[in-house]
């Protein structure tokens, strides 16, 4: 099928959608370093710039992709919700799809959403659907499911004006996978350098989720305590492949004054596994199994999955007992990446996290400060 991506970044919906054997048609992203990724990759697609000026979509595209921007609803962001400056820009897409009606929709945003505000904006994006005629199911989905070595739950919307949206995201179920090795100095462990106090994202043999970086495009990679006791950050190919893209395929920002960029885009890019999963269900649907089926309580919290077939707001939702785990792949580790070669934490940024642990209140594993201090004796 045909695809518009709107909101595009670096094309992570768009390469896990090729990969699947859809095309795109249009690229809509209004970063210039995002866009200038975009254009290496796909030099002979349309590309514009801001959401905002687009007229319409264009008439033969079937699918619409949008993940569109985070910042006001993530943890780590300014949690002013579906109406701050940045992700209101959802509304935009909606006022496309009054336009001209698509076969699929598929959005893409933080877990955090279903929380933030009681969910407003998760409830904003399903009664815009709803309002417009449109069947949706949603669920969240951890990217390790896909043999990614990082840490990241993010929900994805698919809708439909004809089609089962439940056959595409709620068909697969691989069930809880099995619980992640726990902290401890024999395997790599990832953590937040820039927390300590707070929080801190300790993870086995994997990184926490990939953070898009300061609004001044500071980047801040997570940090990985390594067996041998050195303290490292990831090789930015490394985290090319944290979120399911080739080697290099940021390298057009290489050049000094544009490269802090490919931290900040990787940081906020849709896992590409994740999109190319749902890219094949959209061509060969799965069969739904209602049996964990239940009425979604419209006064409680939103749930980790749910659907609506019957494309209206006054209609019964339905909560749906999905995991987070849609596949079952080896888990991405750590420890399969060439980690001797990655370059040391700086002393100032380790001497950083561990004053602010140990002035903090959080629980750390038994010896996990300690090897890190051990780097700064």
């Amino acid at each position: 099928m045909r695809v518009a991506g709107l909101f595009a970044g670096i094309g992570g919906f768009e390469l896990g959608f090729e990969r699947a054997g859809h095309r795109a048609l249009l690229l809509c992203e209004n970063d210039e370093h995002a866009a200038q990724v975009l254009r290496r990759r796909w030099p002979h697609v349309r590309l514009h710039g801001d959401a905002a000026t687009l007229d319409d979509l264009p008439e033969d595209a079937e699918i619409v992709a949008a993940g569109f921007p985070c910042q006001n609803l993530s943890m780590a962001g300014d949690k002013r919700g579906i109406e701050g400056r940045k992700s209101t820009i959802v509304s935009r897409l909606f006022d496309l799809l009054d336009r001209r009606s698509v076969r699929w929709v598929v959005i893409e945003n933080v877990y955090f959403m279903l929380h933030l505000r009681r969910g407003s904006a998760i409830a904003h994006i399903l009664g815009n659907l709803e309002e417009r005629g449109y069947r949706w199911a949603y669920r969240v989905v951890e990217s390790r499911a896909f043999g990614l070595a990082q840490r990241r739950r993010r929900v994805f919307v698919v809708a439909s004006e004809s089609g089962d949206p439940r056959d595409v995201l709620l068909a697969d179920e691989a069930g809880a996978m099995k619980r992640p090795p726990g902290i401890d100095m024999a395997r790599p462990v990832g953590f937040y350098w820039t927390e300590g106090r707070t929080g801190h994202g300790l993870t086995a043999d994997a990184i926490p989720p990939l953070k898009a970086g300061s609004a001044l495009a500071i980047r801040c990679p997570p940090a990985v305590l390594l067996p041998s006791g050195r303290v490292v950050t990831p090789t930015i190919e490394a985290v090319e492949r944290f979120q399911g893209f080739p080697d290099g395929w940021t390298a057009v920002l290489r050049e000094k004054r544009s490269r802090r960029h490919r931290w900040r885009l990787l940081g906020n890019a849709v896992s590409v596994p994740v999109a190319e999963w749902i890219g094949r269900r959209l061509t060969e649907p799965g069969s739904y199994d209602s049996g964990s089926d239940a009425p979604l309580d419209p006064d409680g919290s939103w749930p980790n999955a749910a659907w609506n077939m019957n494309c209206r707001p006054d209609t019964r939702r339905v909560a749906v007992g999905a995991t987070e785990h849609p596949v079952r792949r080896r888990r991405g580790r750590i420890s399969a990446f060439a980690t001797e070669h990655w370059p040391d934490l700086s002393e100032r940024a380790l001497r950083g996290f561990t004053t602010r642990a140990r002035k903090g209140h959080l629980k750390y594993p038994a010896g996990f400060l300690e090897a890190l201090e051990a780097n700064l004796r």
